[in-house]
């Protein structure tokens, strides 16, 4: 079964960042801010890009969260005026907001 995941990140050093934003969109989830992804990934899917950031960062000065996010939950997200950077969103995320 597949959840919404929320990826943040808060890293240091740009390669580093590029890497975890690789990653992200590996998985096929999707950048909505310059260091929050969101989309949908099965529980594997999830274990996966912990263990590929988890090798990635530095845990001395780096940090990912990865929040799987329900259906209902995510129908209570309230978005204030620039929510996302409609340049950096695709359709498919743009649609999770309607």
């Amino acid at each position: 079964m597949d959840n919404l995941v929320w990826v943040i990140y808060d890293i240091s050093k740009t390669k580093t960042r590029s890497k975890i934003a690789k990653a992200c969109k590996n998985k096929g989830i999707y950048r909505v801010q310059k260091s929050v992804f969101l989309g949908t990934l099965n529980k594997n899917q999830i274990d996966e890009l912990k263990i590929m950031c988890d090798d990635i960062i530095d845990p001395e000065v780096d940090s990912v969260y990865i929040f799987p996010m329900c259906q209902d939950d995510f129908k209570k997200v309230k978005l204030l005026g620039q929510a996302f950077d409609k340049n950096l969103v695709n359709d498919e995320v743009k649609a999770l907001f309607v």
